[in-house]
């Protein structure tokens, strides 16, 4: 036992957790996995989710609380704050610790009481990486100041780790099924033009491929066309 943490507990828990977390069937499933088992194994973590930039963006994924969810928008509208700073990629910072949001701070002056109007007491995050990848930032809040100590840091840190990789071979794995699902698709179409308009392969192709730029629709959108319809008349 070390700073409260039961850290041989605490390494069952995290085996157990990294099975799981590969047994998902679906990324949603993965990240609802990784913030649930947050809750659960973090210290004082009332609530927890994970903060994404797309094109300076900002969504929530998984959020197990209403409160992830308005603390992200707060940021996105404010511009600013930890989980905004975590998962913007270059800053090199990937762990940050908020103890107390119930005093004055310099960095984030703006979201700090906002946040703390909220019903936030303390946060942590952690920057989600491989070393391929930025993935985002999986945030920790509590309601309570002071719920976070030096000890929950390393347990974060080892969960974000753990969660990161699984994270990865996630979306990896979907990307996978998506390309060979549009694959099959696009095969199927082409198929089909073939068929009831007497091209070669290339011919059915280059269909699908001028109606896709002259129409700014993604090829695998024409090919389910095709499919669906017959045709593309």
């Amino acid at each position: 036992m070390e700073g409260g943490v039961d850290w041989r507990r605490f390494a069952e828990q995290m085996a157990s957790m990294a099975r799981d977390l590969l047994a998902q069937d679906s990324v949603g499933a993965t990240l609802e996995r990784i913030t649930t088992s947050a809750t659960e194994l973090v210290s004082g973590c009332d609530a927890a989710g994970i903060l994404v930039l797309r094109d300076s963006q900002v969504e929530s994924l998984a959020p197990t609380d209403r409160l992830v969810v308005d603390s992200d928008r707060l940021q996105a509208r404010l511009g600013e704050g930890p989980c905004f700073d975590a998962a913007r990629t270059g800053t090199g910072e990937r762990v940050y610790r908020i103890a107390d949001l119930t005093v004055e701070h310099q960095r984030w002056p703006a979201y700090a009481p906002q946040a703390h109007a909220l019903g936030v007491g303390s946060m942590m995050g952690f920057l989600l990486y491989t070393e391929d990848e930025d993935l985002g930032a999986l945030n920790l809040y509590s309601r309570k100041p002071g719920a976070f100590d030096e000890a929950s840091e390393p347990a974060g840190w080892l969960l974000a780790s753990h969660a990161a990789v699984a994270f990865s071979s996630a979306r990896a794995h979907a990307q996978m099924e998506q390309a060979v699902a549009t694959r099959h698709t696009i095969g199927e179409a082409m198929g089909i033009l073939m068929g009831s308009h007497h091209l070669s392969e290339e011919q059915a192709f280059d269909v699908l491929r001028r109606y896709s730029q002259e129409n700014n629709v993604k090829l695998r959108e024409v090919a389910r066309l095709v499919c669906e319809k017959g045709g593309l008349s």
